[in-house]
């Protein structure tokens, strides 16, 4: 159990701007993991083995992308449990993201705004962190490596970014997870769309295959998307995930819908919201993909978990695994190894 109870901690981190807070906790982390400080805030890995797209997960309980945007943490926060962590999103160069203030706290809500997009150093940097993490991979826990596209790259060369990000994480991924739904970084939501995934993807699996056989080595491919399509919107993307063999597809991304926090301060701010209010948004997108997806295929639910009866409704939903993320700042690590023994097969 950690050592300092976390709602000792998250009134100071309240106390301070919401990115600045995440600034300091990550660089506590940094320096910190690995030593025996890490007992601060490390917590139980509850063993709970899954076989999901080839891959041993410890536990179904995982990180989302986007707090460990440089993958500097890796150990980190490994060490709070998670059976699993995705870091990124990666862009193949450094980019500085949209202009501050960018991230805000709705506590009424227990959700989060932010238009960070995809602020991140760069895909040699990111590599280079990978690359140093050595003791979450070593305890058997799974890394999922987050990729996208710059912010400058136009719409219709975005395949090549991804393509350089796939080339660039590869050899270091376990599963590599593809952005193509944050409402941060302008139209990428359009390539949800049915021709340019189709598109997009065909040429994503084709390289993967390549380095696969160049390497003797297998790695998931999956497809994160949003929670705002329409049912027929889910119905293609299901169709072009198999289609093109895509391994899996994690729903859902943050919402731009702000009915569930009208009228709370800064519920207009611009950018993805996450959070408590997108869980049912979330849960709708899962259910419609599994429906419309074969038995046995990988969905990793994600999306307004912040107690174990909500991970648990995400796996009825019909998800195989579970992220969480804005639930970690507003519950402290405890949350993982609750959500992690809430799904343990008994």
């Amino acid at each position: 159990m950690p050592l300092i109870p976390y709602a000792l901690t998250r009134p100071f981190l309240f106390g301070l701007d919401p990115e600045r807070a995440h600034e300091l906790t990550l660089d506590g982390i940094a320096r910190l993991q690995n030593t025996p400080a890490q007992w601060l805030w490390c917590g139980e890995r509850v063993s709970d083995p899954v076989t999901v797209a080839g891959l041993r997960f410890p536990n179904r309980i995982g990180l989302a992308a986007g707090l460990d945007k440089n993958g500097r943490c890796i150990d980190g926060l490994g060490a709070m449990g998670f059976g699993f962590i995705e870091v990124g999103t990666v862009t193949p160069k450094g980019q500085p993201g949209n202009d501050k203030p960018r991230m805000f706290r709705l506590p009424e809500a227990r959700a989060l705004i932010n238009r960070l997009g995809f602020n991140n150093e760069g895909l040699a940097a990111f590599i280079g962190n990978v690359r140093r993490a050595h003791s979450f991979r070593a305890a058997g826990g799974i890394l999922g490596l987050n990729i996208g596209k710059n912010a400058a790259t136009p719409i219709e060369n975005a395949a090549d970014d991804y393509l350089l990000g796939l080339e660039g994480v590869f050899p270091h991924a376990d599963y590599i997870a593809v952005n193509i739904s944050s409402p941060n970084t302008k139209n990428l939501r359009a390539l949800q769309s049915d021709e340019a995934l189709d598109a997009l993807l065909s040429r994503l699996q084709q390289r993967k295959l390549q380095l696969e056989s160049r390497t003797g080595r297998s790695v998931p491919m999956f497809v994160k998307i949003a929670p705002d399509l329409e049912e027929a919107q889910v119905a293609v993307i299901a169709q072009t995930l198999k289609v093109n063999g895509i391994d899996g597809v994690i729903a859902t991304n943050t919402t731009i819908a702000r009915d569930k926090v009208q009228g709370l301060p800064h519920a207009e701010e611009t950018g993805g919201l996450s959070g408590a209010p997108v869980f049912e948004a979330s849960n709708r997108v899962i259910r419609l993909l599994r429906a419309a997806l074969p038995a046995g295929y990988p969905i990793i639910g994600v999306g307004g978990v912040l107690s174990g009866e909500d991970a648990r409704a995400k796996i009825a939903a019909g998800a195989d695994l579970v992220q969480v993320y804005t639930g970690l700042i507003y519950q402290g690590p405890g949350l993982v190894s609750e959500c992690a023994r809430a799904l343990a097969r008994r």
